[in-house]
């Protein structure tokens, strides 16, 4: 039986993880949910939320936006449109993002705009709750 299992992230910048990794934490549309190798087929949408990568015994934590899950017994791939590393998250630009986008759901907005402004807000969410809670 395999040990690892290989995980690759990617966002529109680019790939932001790519490693053989022993278990991957993932939140998923009903709710968090963990991946070993052998693992069976899943597809499936994510939410922001944070990602826990556990390798070589030692976990590293993401902040990360919606996207895509595909699950295979020996591979995760995720594409999103945010994956950041707790130690990369800049709190205050995250919060500054959280206040403009909670002042622009107080104006008078179209469905559509509410529906990105609440995309955005959920991303910045997000990285503040993984940054607090794994402070570097």
């Amino acid at each position: 039986m395999a040990t690892t299992l290989r995980l690759e992230i990617v966002t529109p910048e680019g790939k932001v993880f790519s490693d053989d990794v022993e278990m991957v934490t993932l939140p998923g549309v009903v709710g968090q949910f963990g991946v070993y190798p052998e693992h069976t087929l899943l597809t499936t949408e994510m939410v922001p939320g944070e990602i826990i990568v556990r390798k070589d015994g030692r976990d590293v934590f993401l902040a990360t936006g919606e996207g895509l899950i595909e699950v295979t017994p020996h591979r995760v791939s995720v594409l999103t449109d945010l994956a950041i590393a707790a130690d990369r998250i800049d709190e205050a630009k995250a919060e500054e993002a959280k206040r403009r986008a909670e002042a622009r759901l107080r104006e008078k907005l179209s469905d559509e705009e509410v529906a990105t402004i609440n995309a955005s807000l959920a991303r910045s969410l997000a990285q503040l709750r993984v940054k607090r809670r794994y402070r570097s």
